[in-house]
């Protein structure tokens, strides 16, 4: 293998992720989220969604997504009964996960 391509695997491998930390905590049964990880959805993540609709932050499509890419796994009723201003957070991630990559990096 060439550094070329072990760089270019390396880069594949890399899963793009973001941490939000919750206004309101998730209480389930004894353990109580405060942050939750949400990793970049593939293609598979997003079946059954409009995408126009993951990237206007659609509650009902949001509740489908957030489940398949977050750590730990939120439910939908966990998204349902989430504090809005946490859901926008969530919302706002997975929308600029979206966004293409020379975007992302321009408003950094």
């Amino acid at each position: 293998m060439t550094d070329k391509t072990i760089a270019t695997a390396t880069a594949a491998a890399t899963v793009l992720t973001e941490t939000v930390t919750l206004d309101s905590s998730i209480q389930r049964g004894s353990q109580t989220v405060t942050e939750i990880t949400v990793r970049k959805p593939k293609s598979g993540a997003l079946r059954g969604v409009a995408l126009t609709d993951v990237l206007q932050m659609d509650v009902a499509a949001l509740t489908k997504v957030l489940p398949r890419i977050t750590d730990p796994a939120l439910t939908e009723a966990d998204v349902r009964d989430m504090d809005p201003a946490d859901l926008v957070q969530l919302g706002g991630v997975v929308a600029g996960f979206l966004l293409p990559k020379s975007t992302r990096e321009a408003s950094e």
